[in-house]
């Protein structure tokens, strides 16, 4: 990478420091999320995230399954955090996201896991479902930025997000990665028990887009700043791909780096479902270069998907 990430310079003049603060004055009535359940989470109360005043992790390491900006040589430093501010029936990430497995980690804990994740020569801290968080995060990272760490910020989410609390993130965050995950309000609330995503994904994207722009990569391919999106194909167009790639290409940019994933399988609840019987088998070829298709007709052409 090509000099230090973003929130060196927000440490150095103590606004990380006092976005950490701000941050954690609205956990005693918590609005992180869209669902702004109002809840004191210092006090011991739990919303529907289920997260409490302690981040949790379920691990944390090197990865090489991720986008290939995000993993270079060396790979990508995932902190996974546990629960999630959504309840998707078919999440392949399951025991973490919806049964909780992990255990606290204190912000000295947690800061000492971005710097090893560092010093074992990771190109960047990949933070994973990390918005119910926020402010712990925040506070981790000041610390390990006065330890010495530098490599760029990657806030990895399922795109249930709000500007407020994005604004928090203003100049902390490098890299945004968001799902994009459906099209269509209707949809996305059977399949995953949260309302209105679609307009609080694409109004946190308009916002992830205004703080770090287009990807940028170094020399090497490798991602320094911007935005990447990832898409999930689903089943039976499920997904609602075509109002996606419309929306990312006319509202945000056409060079949005967009990975359009083709790995869905049925997991946790999805074959538990009568009325949606295309969600308890994989997605076909045809069905993944459709997308790729409406992909290109709305004018996107750079990210993972598109060769050939």
């Amino acid at each position: 990478m090509s000099g230090e990430a973003s929130y060196v310079s927000l440490w150095r003049r103590g606004v990380l420091q006092e976005r950490a603060e701000s941050a954690y004055g609205i956990l005693a009535a918590c609005r992180l999320c869209p669902r702004e359940c109002g809840i004191n989470r210092p006090g011991g109360e739990y919303g529907f995230c289920r997260a409490g005043a302690i981040a949790e992790i379920s691990g944390y390491g090197p990865h090489f399954g991720e986008e290939l900006p995000l993993v270079g040589r060396n790979g990508s430093g995932t902190v996974f955090f546990s629960h999630c501010t959504m309840r998707c029936i078919f999440c392949q990430n399951y025991r973490t996201s919806q049964m909780g497995e992990g255990g606290a980690v204190d912000a000295e804990d947690l800061a000492g896991i971005f710097l090893r994740l560092q010093d074992g020569g990771c190109h960047n801290v990949n933070l994973v479902s990390p918005t119910h968080y926020v402010p712990q995060i925040l506070e981790a990272l000041a610390s390990a930025a006065a330890d010495g760490l530098t490599i760029p910020l990657v806030y990895n989410t399922g795109g249930y997000d709000c500007v407020t609390t994005l604004g928090l993130l203003e100049g902390v965050v490098d890299i945004y990665m968001p799902d994009a995950k459906f099209g269509d309000e209707s949809t996305a609330r059977r399949l995953t028990g949260t309302p209105d995503y679609p307009f609080h994904m694409k109004t946190a994207i308009r916002e992830m887009h205004r703080q770090v722009g287009d990807l940028v990569t170094d020399p090497e391919g490798t991602a320094e700043r911007g935005l990447l999106v990832r898409h999930l194909v689903l089943p039976g167009g499920l997904a609602g791909s075509r109002e996606v790639f419309r929306f990312l290409a006319a509202e945000i940019s056409p060079d949005t780096y967009v990975n359009i994933m083709d790995q869905y399988r049925p997991e946790w609840k999805a074959c538990a479902q009568d009325d949606v019987p295309e969600l308890c088998r994989g997605i076909t070829i045809e069905e993944y270069h459709e997308a790729v298709g409406e992909a290109r007709m709305a004018g996107l052409s750079r990210g993972i998907g598109f060769q050939g």
